[in-house]
């Protein structure tokens, strides 16, 4: 339940991103400008197309855009002026819809401003974003029905939300079975004293640990077994590589050993087109040469890869796979 705190907490935030600032320059720290991966080329261009005025207004904190979108359905939640969204727009095709929900007025009407200069620029005939003033844990207020959505993402906006745990619930009921939460947020590895915790700035600007999570929904079947999968090569943009998160990368038609939540994500995400899965026990065919991986233990500790300082991970946002549920993620 939200406390008289809370409210006073979410005033500020709207304050801060609907008034103090106007570009991603006026950010008073620089803690949320993050080193990157090498953009691939196909983003690039999309981040190219999004109209001057929408991208001097991003603050996210590093650039939150799974692979494989093609006519999916995303949720962008708090996306601020849409950057992002009108990226999401030109990849997910005319048959796919994005949907951005902001609590900052101010930002959705920058966002709405512009939707017909971008869908005349994509050549769409009927815009494929809707733009959406309201709270990420409040979903169900703002029209958004039960699994509606093939993906959720948000950048550095969960941390400003008091009840978390309502807002994970929220997206987990409007997530499609195989659907996926992509989100990159800030961390801290302890209990935060009052003085850091109501620190107008530091809520706005965020600090610590920056980390990318993708958490998938998936159908409450038994257990599944280890598997070995060779990706196919098939996604735009990651034709030879599918770096998937900070313990598996893929390369095409290498054979890889993965652990049984793995599999269960490929087997049951947008992903299982893109992908060969068999029993690890029924040895795939491998390319010349290829040899499967062992199973290593997997890595959910973005502190614990952020102090490696031979990771790239670490000099970026991090990624961990994991299940997806409204009460834990083991």
């Amino acid at each position: 339940m939200a406390t008289p705190q809370d409210a006073e907490i979410r005033k500020d935030m709207q304050t801060y991103y609907g008034k103090v600032l106007k570009k991603s320059t006026d950010l008073q720290t620089k803690v949320c400008v993050i080193a990157a991966r090498p953009v691939p080329q196909h983003i690039q261009e999309a981040l190219q197309n999004v109209h001057e005025e929408v991208s001097l207004r991003y603050y996210g904190c590093g650039l939150v855009i799974p692979e494989c979108l093609e006519n999916c359905w995303i949720l962008d939640l708090g996306s601020g002026s849409g950057r992002d969204c009108y990226a999401f727009s030109q990849m997910v095709g005319e048959k796919g819809h994005v949907t951005r929900i902001d609590m900052t007025e101010g930002q959705v009407e920058i966002s709405n401003k512009y939707i017909e200069y971008h869908m005349e620029k994509y050549g769409f005939q009927a815009p494929n974003v809707t733009f959406i003033h309201g709270y990420i844990e409040k979903l169900e207020e703002s029209g958004i029905k039960n699994e509606s959505y093939d993906t959720v993402v948000s950048n550095c906006v969960i941390n400003l939300v008091p009840d978390k745990q309502q807002m994970l619930q929220e997206v987990y009921r409007v997530l499609n079975n195989g659907g996926e939460l992509y989100f990159s947020d800030v961390y801290a590895s302890l209990e935060l004293p009052e003085e850091i915790r109501t620190h107008k700035v530091l809520w706005g600007d965020c600090r610590f640990v920056s980390a990318t999570y993708r958490l998938f929904k998936l159908p409450k079947t038994g257990p599944t077994k280890k598997c070995q999968v060779i990706y196919n090569g098939g996604i735009t943009g990651h034709e030879k590589e599918l770096i998937f998160d900070a313990n598996f990368t893929f390369k095409k038609d290498e054979a890889v050993e993965v652990d049984e939540e793995t599999a269960a994500i490929l087997k049951n995400s947008r992903f299982a087109q893109d992908f060969l899965i068999r029993p690890d026990e029924e040895k795939l065919p491998t390319c010349g040469g290829c040899t499967a991986l062992e199973v290593k233990d997997v890595i959910t500790d973005p502190f614990e890869l952020a102090g490696r300082s031979d990771s790239a991970e670490s000099r970026s946002s991090l990624a961990v796979s994991g299940c997806y549920s409204t009460k834990k993620c083991s």
